[in-house]
């Protein structure tokens, strides 16, 4: 933001230097990054932050340089001379969607002459980096930067039935802005129409159909207070970053606008001729007022160290334009801001206000007293024994944002809608996430177009769902993993690509981190897994893990061209369970004995079935099983796979004998048969 230091000087008695000026305003929170000569002038540039909407012009900076400097404000006497024709009889304004426009208002100026700007106007507006356009819209220009308050000039007679509609814009609606782009609107979006269609984006940019040109005779000045969060989700939706979008999205001053109508009009037959007709119209159906808010001398204090008596924070206030009432016996006040301090609303926005013109540098730099002691949140051991256990296997972890693109999202989502935002930094990210994978899948992306392709990713965070209208967001704690590319990927001994069972390991590895068992594992159909490689774990009934391979159609939306495996685990409800209690016993003195199993089984049987099953047979010198070999191959039979896996059995405290063991394990084989209808080998 560029303020010339002459053009402050017309609106406030300085007292102080360009660079002195910047200095103090600088130390009061207005922070200038720079401060150039040019010609007879001095340009400062501010670096503002977006809480101060009310420093976005000279009016605005010249307020904090009237307390800066201990002077008073020099505003500028308004004096139209205004013609026998009311405004009533020329035009008429009809707000529809007032809560998208609270106020909006209109001055008509008959008779002017389009054309360029006198010189005064031009450099004016040309010393803070602004292109002059014609008188017209270069007056429009000067207000705003001067108050900080946009207002637009459409050409009364361009507007079919020479009236003004404020409302939503239809579905689909076209309008082609003053930078010759035709846009499609939609209903969320607010639009000045006149009679038959939209002529300007509420805010935001004008339409060409009713541009201010030679031909031009009549205009009609548009001064509107709009709703910020409306004007921002327009912009960033149409892609229109303007200044007046810039003030509106922030928030203006909502008691401004006559004003600005007032200084456009008189500026307009200043440089193009013309008559003010007579009066002005003020649609503001309900008025909007400033909440009184209670700040107490203890909590200046409290927050900043500085002891400010009320009666001085009273008086700061008051030079800031605050409506004040002092009880000085409470040490408290009540303060209503002014209209253009949108940023005030607690406590401790007052409490800034007096520190900043008190003093920062008078703020100790010490860190304050604590009694207290730090302690762990709930599971946060659990969450650090995870990640050390998924960083050991090759992971790495991610952070992702909890704003999405709704398309993609919703291909993973567990539970029900989500929250929409209703006023996200990304036009393409407007809903909250309800699954991990989403970003996950981002990143795993990002690496492809990056040329990495093995990578090993988890996240730990919240998802969310919605409740209903007015409720809050339910929120549930989740863990993902993805998994592609090679196993080993720095080894040349072993290329080989990850498959399903080393997603399944991994999972495997988290559930051993926490300390739970006793999990089944199923097969699973899953719109986003690819059918037959998609599994759940689960316990007591609940579904706690998904994962298997991402499913053809929805890599190919990522334009994958290689195997992803993903998982998404309730780590919420994991957290909940109570950790396994560990039981610690003294290492075999003798010897186990292995048995193998190989057999032909149909496709329709899991390992986790057949694991299940044996462990139930109740032989008590069964002391483990493993798989070791896996096939299925255009020779194998149809519907049919081979699996070779071994049995291990010990005995406490002696040596089993072979009869034993062959009693024991031939049970087994006869188990596969009898349950699962396997051809032995």
């Amino acid at each position: 933001m560029k303020i010339s230091y002459n053009w402050l000087a017309e609106l406030v008695d300085l007292t102080l230097g360009p660079k002195e000026l910047a200095q103090r305003l600088t130390m009061a929170g207005l922070a200038v990054d720079s401060v150039e000569r040019l010609g007879e002038d001095h340009i400062l540039e501010f670096d503002l932050t977006s809480n101060r909407p009310d420093a976005l012009s000279h009016l605005g900076i010249a307020r904090e340089a009237a307390v800066v400097c201990g002077t008073e404000l020099k505003l500028r006497s308004v004096t139209l001379d205004e013609s026998n024709a009311s405004i009533d009889s020329i035009t008429s304004v009809e707000l529809v969607a007032q809560d998208l426009c609270p106020r909006f208002t209109a001055r008509v100026v008959q008779g002017v002459k389009v054309g360029p700007s006198p010189k005064w106007l031009a450099e004016r507006l040309e010393s803070i980096g602004q292109r002059s356009v014609n008188n017209i819209a270069d007056a429009t220009n000067l207000v705003m930067f001067e108050m900080g308050q946009p207002t637009h000039a459409f050409d009364l007679n361009l507007l079919h039935e020479r009236r003004i509609i404020v409302r939503r814009a239809r579905n689909g609606e076209q309008l082609t802005t003053l930078d010759g782009v035709a846009r499609e609107l939609s209903p969320e979006q607010l639009v000045i129409a006149d009679a038959d269609r939209a002529v300007a984006v509420a805010g935001v940019m004008g339409g060409e159909d009713t541009e201010i040109d030679s031909r031009t005779t009549d205009v009609l000045i548009e001064s509107a207070y709009f709703n910020p969060a409306s004007i921002r989700a327009t912009s960033r939706m149409l892609g229109l970053d303007t200044e007046a979008a810039y003030r509106f999205a922030r928030g203006v001053d909502y008691n401004g606008q006559l004003r600005a109508s007032e200084l456009v009009a008189e500026l307009i037959v200043k440089v193009a001729g013309g008559k003010v007709a007579e009066g002005s119209i003020d649609v503001y159906p309900r008025p909007i007022t400033s909440k009184q808010v209670r700040l107490r001398e203890q909590r200046i204090k409290r927050l900043t160290g500085l002891s400010v008596p009320i009666e001085r924070a009273s008086a700061i206030l008051g030079q800031l334009g605050f409506h004040v009432k002092t009880n000085v016996e409470s040490k408290a006040l009540e303060a209503a801001a002014p209209s253009y301090r949108v940023d005030i609303a607690r406590e401790e926005d007052l409490v800034e206000e007096v520190a900043r013109h008190e003093g920062y540098d008078l703020i100790d730099a010490t860190l304050p007293g604590w009694s207290g002691e730090g302690r762990y949140l709930r599971g946060d051991h659990r969450r650090r024994n995870l990640r050390r256990t998924l960083a050991s296997i090759g992971f790495d972890e991610a952070i992702s944002f909890s704003f999405v693109n709704g398309d993609r999202d919703r291909v993973f989502r567990k539970f029900g809608e989500v929250p929409i935002l209703a006023n996200p930094i990304d036009a393409n990210q407007v809903e909250m996430r309800g699954s991990l994978l989403t970003g996950l899948l981002d990143a795993v992306q990002h690496n492809f177009n990056q040329g990495r392709r093995d990578v090993r990713l988890f996240e730990l965070g919240r998802v969310f769902a919605s409740r209903g209208s007015g409720e809050r967001p339910a929120e549930r704690e989740l863990l993902g993993l993805v998994m592609t590319g090679s196993i080993a990927p720095e080894d040349w001994r072993n290329g080989r690509a990850i498959d399903f069972y080393d997603l399944k390991g991994a999972v495997e590895a988290v559930l051993g981190s926490l300390l739970v068992s006793g999990f089944t594992i199923d097969r699973a159909s899953v719109e986003y897994l690819h059918s037959g490689q998609a599994a759940v774990f689960g316990r007591d009934g609940r579904e706690l893990v998904r994962l298997g391979r991402l499913h053809p159609r929805v890599a190919a939306a990522y334009k994958f061209r290689q195997p992803v495996f993903v998982a998404e685990v309730e780590f919420e409800e994991l957290l909940g369970q109570p950790p396994d209690q560990a039981r610690y016993s003294t290492l075999p003195r003798l010897p186990a004995a292995s048995r193998d199993v190989s057999a032909l089984m149909p496709d329709s049987v899991s390992w986790g079935e057949i694991e299940r099953a044996i462990s139930e047979l109740g032989i008590r010198e069964l002391a483990g099983l493993r798989v070791f070999d896996r096939y299925k191959g255009k020779e194998m039979p149809e519907g049919h796979f081979s699996l070779a896996f071994r049995v291990t059995y010990r005995a406490e405290g002696r040596t089993l004998t072979d009869e034993e063991i062959n009693s024991a394990h031939e049970r087994v084989r006869q188990l596969m048969v009898d349950n699962f209808g396997a051809e032995l080998r």
